[in-house]
């Protein structure tokens, strides 16, 4: 007799990418269950997750695959929107997305999935899980010795590792840095080593429903939405001054709470001269609630403090040059790491950086995802 097929439960959120990656699935011999994850929305959003729904249920019936659908509002509404507009309120600048990635994504639906029977949990998302050579100075954890979704490595020492997508254009490691190596042997992107156009392309081959759909934008389940008018139906408006760098106020504000370092609009810049070019937050007082801004764009912090850190496979080594991303889709920036503490460390540039608090700063060695933390 064969042995029997190991089970995937997909995440279908209803676009090409994960329709894509359940074809793949079937294709290797998985079976294949698609999940629909439904999720929080407030009142005065247009909510367009029955649409998705609907999408998801296409592409689940036309692969002749069974559907079930998640109902994970509460832990949505805890654990990314509320902390979302918590982080805000104090002046931080939280990223939702990793949030979601780790409370939902592969939190609820990995716990859920394994415990309905899953041996695997898989989504769209443009990373890869490699299995890579460890080194008992430096790698964490135990030791991994592969499954239908990694190659077997008998004998030797091998960790599951977090990887850049193929599509560097796509890549979406960066919001993945809190994933932990037990959480990357239950997890499977199909979609990882290829390119957005090569997914195209097998959507067209393979006639899938969503084939031609657009791909969503925005934060993760609530979509393209304007973040400004969103936190003002929880948090007040607040007039403030605008100062320059040497203390003359040049503008307002409707609260610092709204604005976040770098950017460079959303503010009212009254005191004007012809030659004026952009300016830049610079700084924030919270509780003066003023706004520093500069035209000067170039930041002067060379270092700065990450907490909540996570590494998932290998822990940096003070004296190597690794990159770091601030922001997703930002450039990489040489630097080196220096751990304080546990769940503390310090990473110092070779070049200055603006960098908010609540943000992700994420650690690569070269295509590996190391982990990350939460700015101070």
């Amino acid at each position: 007799m064969s042995k029997k097929k190991q089970t995937v439960f997909v995440g279908l959120s209803g676009g090409v990418d994960s329709a894509v990656s359940t074809v793949l699935l079937k294709k290797q011999g998985y079976e294949v269950v698609g999940v629909f994850i439904k999720t929080w929305h407030p009142d005065f959003l247009k909510c367009n997750e029955e649409e998705e729904r609907h999408d998801a249920m296409r592409v689940a019936a036309s692969l002749d695959i069974p559907f079930l659908t998640f109902d994970f509002k509460d832990v949505y509404k805890k654990e990314v929107a509320d902390y979302m507009i918590s982080e805000y309120r104090v002046g931080k600048t939280p990223n939702p997305d990793v949030m979601c990635n780790k409370e939902i994504k592969f939190g609820a639906f990995l716990k859920n999935a394994l415990k309905m029977g899953a041996d695997f949990v898989a989504t769209g998302h443009y990373s890869q899980v490699k299995s890579i050579s460890a080194q008992d100075d430096f790698f964490l954890g135990p030791r991994f010795s592969g499954s239908l979704s990694q190659p077997d490595h008998s004998k030797k020492h091998f960790v599951p590792s977090l990887v850049k997508g193929a599509d560097f254009s796509k890549d979406q490691s960066y919001f993945l840095w809190t994933l932990k190596q037990k959480q990357l042997s239950k997890i499977i992107f199909p979609v990882g080593h290829l390119k957005k156009t090569e997914v195209r392309k097998l959507a067209k081959k393979f006639n899938l429903p969503v084939a031609e759909k657009k791909d969503s934008q925005g934060i993760c389940f609530l979509g393209a939405i304007d973040l400004k008018e969103f936190l003002k139906h929880y948090i007040k408006e607040k007039k403030g001054k605008v100062l320059n760098e040497i203390g003359e106020k040049i503008g307002h504000h409707d609260g610092t709470v709204f604005h976040t370092l770098g950017e460079r609009h959303g503010f009212t810049i009254t005191k004007k001269s012809p030659n004026d070019s952009r300016y830049y937050i610079i700084d924030k007082d919270m509780k003066k609630n003023i706004l520093i801004v500069s035209q000067n764009k170039n930041p002067s912090n060379f270092s700065l403090e990450i907490k909540n850190t996570n590494w998932i496979s290998k822990i940096p080594e003070s004296n190597k040059i690794y990159t770091a991303q601030i922001r997703y889709h930002g450039e990489f920036l040489s630097c080196k790491i220096i751990r304080a503490k546990p769940n503390l460390a310090r990473v110092i540039f070779t070049k200055p950086a603006l960098v908010a608090p609540g943000q992700s700063c994420v650690i690569y060695d070269k295509n590996i995802c190391l982990g990350g933390g939460i700015v101070k």
